[in-house]
């Protein structure tokens, strides 16, 4: 996955002991089976690698775990990315060859 990918949410549950911490960092929460846009992965200092969505904004919050100030980031593995097939992909043309006579005019390889 990578910003601007559209992801599903795959699961939005939350643990019930990890329930108040989740409440106090996150205003808003993400819904399953709901569509985003990739904004920005976090590395997380390689803990656990988080995704910021396009459609959900919420206050940065210092995170000791980390020892920064950001924005709270969903997990990654909460998604799953959608893959949308393109119609100039799944299209195909066909073409079609007219003759167009025009009198007096002598085609090459033709009988007139």
């Amino acid at each position: 996955m990578r910003p601007g990918d559209k992801v599903i949410c795959i699961d939005a549950s939350i643990d019930a002991e990890k329930s108040g911490e989740i409440r106090r960092d996150f205003e808003i929460w993400i819904t399953k089976d709901k569509e985003y846009t990739i904004r920005e992965i976090l590395d997380n200092n390689g803990i656990v690698p988080g995704v910021l969505l396009d459609e959900i904004h919420n206050f940065p919050k210092f995170f000791k775990l980390i020892n920064r100030m950001q924005e709270p980031a969903f997990a990654i593995w909460r998604f799953r990315k959608l893959n949308y097939a393109t119609a100039s992909k799944e299209e195909t043309h066909e073409e079609e060859l007219v003759k167009v006579e025009k009198p007096g005019v002598a085609i090459p390889g033709e009988k007139q």
